[in-house]
């Protein structure tokens, strides 16, 4: 198993175990980027990139969530998902990009349709200012 192919199992295990901060930190590099359906500018460094999977885990990571379909090219990796917000049907990508180390350097989520996008904005939103203070 190649360590990108190794990260994605602790990319499951996370997903599927409670979504713990410390799994998800042990996979995360240090100048990992996160790229948001709804934030404009790319999101640098490990804790900013915690903040966002951390509330996305909260906000998406409901009964209904889960994966449809997985690509897998070498180090990067497309994890179609399904999930429901407020009587919302979502369905997105997760497209992460591994390092040589088997810890993810670039996350993007993609979100659809537009009303589904909408309830992920706010709900993010809130979960982030929540978790602000």
């Amino acid at each position: 198993m190649t360590t990108a192919h190794a990260g994605l199992a602790k990319w499951h295990a996370y997903m599927e175990h409670g979504s713990d901060p410390a799994l998800l930190a042990e996979l995360l590099a240090e100048d990992a980027v996160f790229h948001s359906p709804v934030v404009h500018t790319p999101q640098a460094g490990k804790a900013i990139v915690m903040a966002y999977l951390v509330a996305a885990a909260h906000v998406l990571g409901n009964d209904s969530f889960r994966y449809v379909r997985e690509l897998v090219d070498g180090d990067n990796m497309m994890l179609e998902f399904v999930t429901e917000l407020d009587g919302i049907a979502i369905n997105g990508v997760d497209i992460i990009r591994f390092n040589e180390d088997g810890k993810i350097i670039d996350f993007k989520v993609m979100v659809r349709p537009l009303k589904a996008i909408n309830k992920v904005w706010e709900m993010m939103g809130a979960q982030l200012q929540k978790a602000k203070g």
